[in-house]
């Protein structure tokens, strides 16, 4: 039976009821679940078409459970979504209306492409994180799609709902078109708000004069990005407003001459400097000549060589300015993680912990440090399970998403050597230096002139012998050694000039000042 022409015309008003049977029959219990379930998709953020056919869907589970309908329809549905909100709002209401109206006669179950699950036995089965299913053996994949089918062809009492983005989508039934369409007959599809929308919430949340309203409105409309997490968006939004009691600043992107300004006034790094303006001479050739040339697209995915204190972090979140003014990434953010946001703790949890971040990324850079952490050792499937996953989306988001892997520069060549998978999708490796000791000084004297201090010459010569006293040792962290020594000197030096008032001796930094009490060093 073709449940698409059978389903045609099933919803005719607010509970699509039959002629024969007069609202006052429905069961109060039913029409006021009825009620409550409109009400939510009313206030999905889906396409309008979308909410029609899930009221069709609900109106029809409750036909069936009075007896109006007959037949009973194993709702197989494809949701496409790409926020993962909305996605769990429709899981709900789904699986709410099907084991309200009996439609079902088991819970739910969620199954994920990272960990494949060949028992369907379940009233609701919700299949996630489809990407995953890439990083199966073939004959496991094989297994999956041939259970699958053997299901849907038994037109059992459940409800299949199978999510994810387009893109998504499109990868996980490639190749497997027939099963799509000849059991996945009812689509859904998500939609994210308008500035208009998020304002309104915001709106409602809060008592704001007009004025302030007019900001808001303002505010929202140059930072909001349709593509992110709305929620996520709009709850920091309310938070920061009835915190703050006011709208928070608008940043105003920095021109190229701007970050580049700030690139060279950074002390040393002389062999980055020079990578990163020869990528954006690359960036800028590509973009004016168009297709009169026949440049490959660049891939932007890094590696950066070094020890701690050597400037990656800063660099980094540089490249995502430079990235952002040029129109790679459509927002100017860093996020930075180590492995441990990335691995769990039980078998099944590390892919979609790593793709968690991954979704939080995209549109901009992530920036994992100590990456070298990753390296699978043994038999760490946690590890392996991470790397598969960041992989996978360095191809998959390559457009959306530029990855950074960060570390000491001999266990970052060892964690290279071990997944020739990484390596191949990495497209630049920047070498960062140690400092040299004058450039380390320099360093110094630009935290202590920045706060408004003069550093003696004494000061500073005694700073020399303990950098080379300790440089060579172990733990030595580069500027962060440097900083370190700069917070002890202001606290000693305030305890050095408690009695005295003259400002330039308060200003003054002596060779008795400089305090390296306590450092870890071995």
């Amino acid at each position: 039976m073709n449940t698409r022409n059978y389903f045609e015309g099933i919803y005719d008003d607010f509970f699509g009821v039959e002629k024969e049977k007069s609202n006052e029959e429905i069961k109060k219990g039913s029409q006021e679940e009825m009620t409550s379930l409109f009400e939510k998709i009313n206030n999905l953020y889906v396409a309008e078409e979308s909410k029609n056919l899930l009221k069709k869907i609900i109106e029809y589970m409750r036909k069936y459970n009075e007896g109006i309908e007959k037949n009973y329809i194993p709702f197989n549905i494809i949701l496409e979504i790409n926020n993962s909100a909305i996605k769990e709002e429709i899981e709900e209401i789904l699986s709410t209306s099907a084991l309200y109206f009996s439609y079902i006669n088991k819970d739910k179950k969620e199954i994920s492409m990272y960990e494949l699950n060949n028992d369907f036995d379940c009233g609701f089965i919700i299949l996630n994180y489809l990407n995953g299913i890439n990083l199966e053996e073939d004959k496991n994949i094989k297994t999956f799609f041939h259970n699958l089918e053997e299901h849907l062809k038994l037109n059992s009492k459940s409800i299949m709902l199978v999510s994810g983005t387009n893109e998504e989508l499109t990868n996980f039934f490639l190749g497997r078109e027939s099963i799509k369409n000849k059991y996945f007959e009812f689509k859904l599809v998500g939609i994210n708000p308008d500035v208009q929308d998020i304002y309104e919430y915001v709106n409602s949340k809060l008592e704001l004069d007009d004025n302030l309203k007019i900001e808001i409105l303002d505010y929202i409309s140059n930072t909001y990005n349709k593509e992110s997490n709305y929620i996520e968006y709009q709850n920091n939004l309310v938070k920061y407003i009835s915190f703050n009691k006011e709208i928070p600043k608008i940043e105003e992107p920095k021109s190229l001459d701007e970050i580049f300004k700030e690139l060279n006034e950074l002390v040393g790094l002389s062999k980055v400097k020079k990578v990163l303006y020869e990528l954006v001479d690359m960036i800028k050739l590509k973009e004016k000549a168009g297709s009169t040339l026949k440049i490959n697209d660049i891939n932007l995915h890094m590696i950066f060589l070094g020890n701690p204190g050597t400037g990656k972090t800063t660099i980094a979140r540089i490249i995502s300015s430079i990235l952002y003014n040029l129109g790679y990434v459509k927002e100017n953010k860093l996020i930075e993680v180590s492995s441990k946001d990335l691995v769990a703790e039980y078998v099944g949890q590390t892919a979609p912990k790593t793709m968690s971040v991954i979704e939080k990324s995209l549109n901009g850079v992530l920036f994992i440090d100590e990456a070298y952490t990753l390296a699978v050792k043994g038999d760490n499937t946690y590890n392996s399970e991470a790397i598969a996953t960041l992989i996978q989306c360095m191809e998959n988001y390559r457009d959306k998403l530029v990855v950074i892997f960060a570390g000491y520069t001999k266990e970052m060549q060892d964690f290279l050597n071990s997944n020739s998978g990484i390596a191949s999708r990495i497209g630049y490796t920047l070498e960062f230096d140690d400092y040299t000791t004058d450039e380390l000084k320099q360093i110094f004297l630009g935290f202590m002139n920045k706060a408004g201090f003069v550093v003696k010459d004494e000061a500073l010569e005694y700073l020399e012998e303990i950098i080379n006293k300790y440089r060579n040792m172990k733990n030595f962290g580069n500027a962060r050694f440097i900083r370190n020594i700069y917070e002890k000197t202001i606290v000693k030096h305030a305890s050095n000039v408690k009695d005295k008032k003259r400002k330039d001796i308060l200003r003054t930094i002596t060779k008795e000042d400089i305090n390296i009490e306590n450092l870890i060093l071995e």
